[in-house]
């Protein structure tokens, strides 16, 4: 059985934030966002080091982020899905995501 997660590396830095106009005149962050990878387990280590795979994920705001990692949380496949087949399910039985460019 195959298992996603995500693992969340970001953003860290107020310049990210600034640079998107999502700081207000405090400095305080006004929309809270997340970036990362899912992480993929129980593939075949012939194919995959260590039987795991990752794929990028792009920032997208916190709430985003969240559900998808409850989601995720739940999700088991028998073969590998794609970054694409893994978003447009999400989205079909959780709503959109919104991304942050």
């Amino acid at each position: 059985m195959i298992s996603y997660n995500t693992n969340w590396m970001g953003p860290v830095n107020a310049d990210w934030y600034r640079d998107r106009g999502l700081l207000d005149s405090n400095e305080q962050v006004t929309v809270h966002c997340a970036a990362g990878r899912i992480d993929i387990y129980g593939l075949d280590e012939r194919e995959y080091y260590n039987g795991m795979h990752e794929y990028s994920v792009r920032p997208m705001k916190l709430e985003s982020w969240n559900r998808l990692t409850d989601w995720l949380d739940e999700l088991e496949t028998q073969e590998l899905w794609s970054y694409e087949q893994i978003i447009a399910e999400f989205e079909s039985q959780c709503g959109i995501i919104e991304w942050v460019d």
